[in-house]
């Protein structure tokens, strides 16, 4: 299997929105449990690539596999210089270093648009995501305990940052 990244356009709307949702229904890695309307995930995407937001795509023979996007929240200024990181990818392409390769490109696109912090949360079972967003420079900021809820049952949630201008500035290689 042979794979691009590229920055998403309007004609993946589609088809990042069967990937969103896939991941979303394994119950395992995002903050929802399926994705919005795809109505809802073109607004989203389009005000993404209206705004320059760093949202991008892995192709692979021409279907999306999946995502990694840093979002800012334009609304307030004394947060202009953070953004927030999402990413999924199918389970096929999991375990490859596409992910990192996925985050180091999204993470250079934010940077490079000024931002100096990246923060994420990740469930604190979800040891594989911990080990790659630890690979390219985050350091654990906090535990939210019984953050998470899902059929019942509790899980925490780490909150993660990477500093552009910290202690532990760049990207790791």
């Amino acid at each position: 299997m042979s794979h691009e990244i590229r920055s998403i356009t309007e004609s993946d709307i589609a088809a990042f929105r069967a990937v969103l949702d896939s991941v979303a229904r394994e119950r395992r890695f995002l903050s929802f449990l399926e994705a919005a309307s795809l109505d809802e995930i073109r607004a989203f995407v389009l005000n993404n690539i209206e705004n320059g937001q760093p949202q991008f795509v892995v192709v692979d023979d021409g279907r999306i596999v999946g995502w990694c996007d840093i979002l800012t929240n334009t609304r307030r200024t004394i947060y202009a210089h953070c953004g927030t990181l999402g990413m999924g990818l199918l389970p096929p392409w999991r375990g490859r270093g596409i992910g990192r390769t996925l985050i180091r490109q999204t993470m250079d696109a934010a940077l490079a648009g000024g931002l100096t912090r990246i923060e994420l949360t990740v469930r604190e079972a979800n040891q594989n995501a911990i080990a790659l967003y630890k690979s390219v420079g985050f350091q654990a900021e906090g535990l939210h305990r019984n953050a998470v809820r899902i059929d019942g049952r509790y899980e925490n949630v780490i909150s993660m940052a990477f500093l552009a201008d910290g202690a532990h500035a760049g990207l790791p290689s």
